[in-house]
């Protein structure tokens, strides 16, 4: 869809990439990147945006993925994919890639409160999907250890209606809730996807990242990353952001001129291009 059509104009937020410093893109060292919708197209991550993280890791720039989706879905594609890491569960575990092949896994919270969480979380999913007309877990749940999800775009559909209803049982049980472009995600815990981001540059860099912000971007899409929009000083929307603004509190500094995988190659060659 044209953004011009579909984005609300403001002198602030929502600039097209060619209104982004040069400089500021050329001093960036770390690029953090939401999956679905923002490396993926119809579940599958394009061969541009493919390209586009290689192009990256191979100017030297650090690269995470910070996801909503689980540790067992994530997996195949942390060694797949040229990235650092894959940030899952909306910051509560992180993948590494080992030079050996294998996979390393990090977790934020103890085994034994990720035990006492998983139970009470079941039963919280079970009361979703018995209370809640159309409402049922996602295909991808098995995967998922510090978390849960309600599939509400990706096989199902479900109106904005029962979205608020999932999202506020959630909250109702204690838990933190959030909305991605395909999924309804609830845990209990303090952490979320800048929590991760902060934590993985810590563990594998040892830097600070509020005291470098404005040497990372983020790239994404949805209302799960809004805190992310918020908190960066380079923050760019993929262009089918366009669907979630009308919930979006804080929105992207940056929007691109293509959607989803095109997008994100269309901001990493932005950053790129000022090296």
């Amino acid at each position: 869809m044209p953004v011009s059509s579909s984005l609300p104009s403001s002198p602030n937020h929502l600039l097209p990439l060619t209104r982004w410093d040069a400089q500021a893109r050329g001093a960036l060292v770390g690029v953090f990147t939401d999956i679905d919708d923002t490396l993926t197209t119809d579940g599958a991550i394009t061969p541009d945006a493919l390209a586009a993280l290689a192009a990256l890791k191979h100017a030297g720039l650090r690269v995470a993925a910070i996801t909503g989706r689980p540790v067992g879905w994530s997996v195949p594609f942390v060694t797949a994919w040229p990235v650092d890491a894959i940030v899952a569960e909306n910051g509560a575990v992180a993948l590494l890639p080992l030079a050996d092949g294998r996979i390393e896994k990090r977790y934020l919270q103890d085994a034994a409160t990720r035990a006492a969480n998983l139970e009470r979380m079941q039963a919280v999913l079970q009361r979703i999907e018995r209370e809640i007309p159309g409402a049922v877990r996602a295909t991808d749940s098995p995967g998922r250890e510090t978390d849960i999800a309600i599939d509400h775009s990706e096989f199902q559909q479900l109106s904005e209606a029962q979205i608020a209803a999932v999202v506020a049982l959630m909250q109702s049980e204690g838990m933190r809730a959030t909305v991605s472009s395909i999924h309804i995600n609830g845990w209990y815990g303090d952490h979320n996807k800048l929590v991760g981001a902060r934590w993985i540059v810590r563990e594998l860099w040892d830097r600070d990242l509020d005291r470098e912000m404005d040497r990372w971007a983020y790239v994404g899409d949805s209302t799960n990353d809004q805190l992310m929009f918020k908190t960066f000083d380079h923050s760019i929307g993929v262009a089918n952001v366009a669907r979630f603004v009308p919930q979006l509190a804080d929105l992207p500094h940056y929007v691109t001129a293509g959607e989803r995988g095109a997008g994100f190659a269309e901001a990493a060659a932005a950053i790129l291009g000022a090296r």
